[in-house]
């Protein structure tokens, strides 16, 4: 499964989100929003005006979600 995770520079929630993930051994590719229209645009069109915003093969969420996280391995 693809993980992506949507996110912005100095960002708190995303810096959490890619710590929890390195620590279960998840590998996941980083878009920076600020400079990626497109990804941007994706944020947008699955409805979040915050990031992180996480996507795992048909399902997302945004902010920090440890719970989330978890269940992914």
């Amino acid at each position: 499964m693809s993980i992506t995770v949507y996110s912005k520079p100095a960002c708190v929630q995303c810096t959490a989100t890619y710590r929890a993930l390195e620590r279960q051994g998840i590998d996941f590719n980083i878009i920076d929003i600020s400079a990626d229209s497109e990804g941007f645009d994706t944020v947008k069109a699955l409805g979040y005006m915050q990031v992180p915003v996480v996507v795992a093969g048909d399902t997302h969420w945004a902010g920090f979600r440890p719970d989330m996280i978890s269940a992914l391995s």
